[in-house]
């Protein structure tokens, strides 16, 4: 596949977490988040799907609650994303430009991991080649067995990617999509997300606290 690589924008303070169900992105974007508090930083966590009305429907469609035409879902998770960026009052550019650091669960990435496994790879770089990038990219990477291990753990209702039949083809793609954005000054940061949650807090709080950038 020759991928054409446009000019990325990059977004100063700006942190996105990435990686399969179970590696803990949720968890160590509100461990950040804390130590940011902490030391009077403005910050914001917000992730994706969003809470508006596209991310919510979104949400119906992992949930199993709506099917879909093959790269429905990839459209509505763009969509979600252009509103999350772009919206006036409370997007994440709106955010930035009041002098907040945002920390974002989830982005474009899993878009790239996730909806190409049932649609064109191309198609859904074509979707979301022109977002801007965030300024540290933190990939929390475990295997595909423990991370369905932690989803199963979760007893909730699995979505339609908690599948282990899946999970490594979404690893494959995770990193395929790394290869794309090498030429960009976006940082990328990949942790070893089996570590304990305290252990693994640290070292993200070394690679991202404020005296290191």
């Amino acid at each position: 596949m020759e991928t054409e690589l446009p000019h990325f924008e990059v977004l100063s303070n700006f942190i996105v977490f990435e990686g399969l169900d179970g590696s803990g992105t949720t968890t160590q974007c509100r461990l950040l988040q804390q130590k940011f508090e902490k030391l009077g930083v403005n910050s914001r966590y917000t992730c994706e799907p969003t809470e508006s009305f596209i991310g919510k429907a979104v949400r119906q469609v992992l949930q199993h609650n709506q099917v879909v035409a093959e790269g429905t879902l990839a459209k509505l998770f763009a969509a979600d994303r252009h509103n999350h960026i772009f919206h006036p009052e409370d997007g994440i550019l709106a955010q930035l430009e009041q002098g907040a650091k945002v920390i974002c669960d989830r982005y474009l990435f899993s878009s790239l991991a996730y909806q190409s496994v049932d649609w064109n790879f191309d198609a859904v770089w074509e979707l979301n080649r022109y977002f801007p990038l965030p300024q540290d990219l933190v990939f929390l990477d475990v295997s595909p067995d423990e991370g369905y291990r932690r989803v199963v753990q979760r007893n909730t209702t699995q979505e339609i990617y908690e599948r282990m039949e899946l999970q490594d083809e979404i690893r494959s793609n995770y990193f395929h999509a790394f290869t794309l954005f090498e030429h960009t000054s976006m940082n990328i940061h990949i942790f070893d997300g089996t570590l304990p949650v305290e252990e693994l807090e640290e070292l993200v709080w070394k690679r991202l606290s404020p005296s290191d950038n």
